[in-house]
């Protein structure tokens, strides 16, 4: 493990914009497999940040992540070099650099560059600053701004631009599970900043939207989940509503999920792989009266867990979080009505939210997933009571984790089946139109502009 000491900034001539420097510690994190992104920049050495170096802040981390293999391939041509040959630092300053000069197009040339250079000093790489000076030099603004967007997807320096985006394994997947066009419409959608989704009380869209209204905050209704509300401008990490917990950020696709688990009142409900507890926040609103069992593999995810959780759980519903690993028996001594299995998975339909996944990710991950998904089913379906209803969901776009994984343990359990699509599209009609003909319920980011979530709802039989 990296100790924290290896990303310090050191005082050098020249000062480096705080947002740089944040966004090169994020970054650094990052590659040591020190946390995701999303959640380095909300550490407090970025939130205090002033709120424009904040911003460039967010911008450059998330950016240098989205676009990693394209800039990658920039440097390499630039510089007549592998990225191998560059030391770890150097490597993050110059994807920060070049995401600048190619992306970022109101960004002074000069400030990107000679402050990628004062960095590299700063970072205790001295002898490497002519080389970066000369590199970035090199580096030319595309001739069309094609990277701010995915408009011009037929001209052929964007594509190949976008093709890079992805580590080359897991294009040929979706090119080959989706096929061409529609594997680079996944690409696309993947540098793409996704929105900022709400989740509010039963009932208080209304209210709350003009709530936000006061604060700054523009949203709209979401598509499909009557309690989204999709932020379309202001900071909504600013505001009061969101600090005492009276919206939730949950992205559209995930409050789905979760609601077709519909639990009535009175109901035993089990959230198997509960942490951080967004779902079951949820759950326990839409439960109203009952017992729910939310576990996890990890004690620490639980703790926090429980604190997010507080004032979120009505005081007629029993929470019991339970530290358990859900790849075996599990250890209840009844049944449960209700059972969520949000299973560990490769996350693939989160890339725009989540972009350094796909350089962590293997191919032989995929394998090792899928083993433990079908433990976890499995032994999720044995707590099931009979006409009991489980959902078993992914944020992920690949078969081995999805469809595979539900008809492999379904096939030897004859007592459970899998709800059809017209008994969901009935049940769900707000959005009936995720369903699949196998009653498979799944989402897009390019085509339905969040997630990509798969849920499949599995019921057993009444004895």
């Amino acid at each position: 493990m990296v100790p924290d000491s290896e990303f310090i900034i050191h005082n050098a001539a020249m000062p480096v914009s705080p947002a740089r420097q944040a966004a090169f510690r994020v970054l650094r994190r990052v590659d040591a497999g020190r946390g995701y992104a999303v959640d380095l920049l909300r550490r407090d050495d970025v939130t205090r940040l002033r709120d424009a170096d904040r911003r460039l802040a967010s911008e450059i981390v998330m950016g240098v992540l989205r676009w990693r293999g394209e800039l990658d391939f920039r440097i390499q041509q630039l510089s007549g070099k592998p990225m191998t040959y560059f030391d770890p630092e150097v490597a993050t300053i110059l994807r920060m650099g070049i995401y600048q000069l190619r992306h970022l197009g109101r960004i002074p040339r000069s400030a990107a560059v000679d402050e990628s250079v004062e960095l590299t000093k700063t970072a205790r790489k001295r002898s490497a600053a002519g080389l970066v000076n000369a590199v970035l030099r090199k580096c030319k603004p595309p001739a069309t701004r094609w990277a701010e967007g995915a408009a011009n997807l037929q001209e052929p320096e964007a594509r190949e631009a976008l093709r890079r985006t992805l580590p080359p394994w897991l294009l040929e997947r979706w090119e080959k599970d989706f096929g061409q066009d529609a594997a680079m419409a996944l690409v696309a959608a993947s540098i793409q900043i996704p929105p900022t989704t709400l989740r509010v009380g039963a009932g208080q869209r209304e209210v709350i939207a003009k709530r936000l209204a006061g604060d700054g905050i523009q949203v709209e209704p979401g598509r499909f989940s009557e309690r989204a509300l999709i932020v379309r401008s202001g900071n909504i990490h600013a505001t009061e509503i969101l600090r005492r917990g009276e919206v939730i950020i949950q992205d559209e696709s995930s409050q789905l999920v979760a609601t077709l688990l519909a639990p009535r009142p009175g109901h035993r409900v089990l959230d198997l792989c509960a942490a951080p507890g967004i779902k079951t926040g949820q759950l326990a609103e839409d439960l109203g009266r009952g017992t729910l069992a939310a576990a996890d593999v990890s004690a620490q995810r639980l703790r926090t867990m429980k604190r997010l959780l507080r004032g979120h759980i009505p005081p007629i519903v029993k929470l019991d979080c339970v530290r358990l690993d859900a790849t075996r028996p599990l250890p209840f001594a009844g049944t449960f009505d209700r059972v969520l299995v949000d299973a560990p998975c490769s996350g693939t339909g989160t890339l725009a939210r989540n972009p350094e996944i796909k350089w962590r990710l293997r191919a032989g991950d995929l394998v090792r997933l899928a083993e433990i998904q079908r433990r976890i089913l499995r032994n999720a379906l044995a707590v099931l009571a009979p006409g009991g209803r489980l959902v078993y969901a992914t944020c992920s776009l690949e078969p081995e984790e999805n469809e595979n994984i539900v008809e492999n343990v379904l096939t030897a359990m004859p007592e459970c089946r899998l709800v059809s699509q017209d008994e969901l599209a009935g049940a769900f009609s707000g959005f009936s139109g995720l369903f699949d003909s196998s009653g498979y319920f799944r989402t897009r980011p390019d085509l339905d502009g969040m997630d990509g979530f798969f849920a499949a709802v599995i019921e057993r039989a009444n004895r």
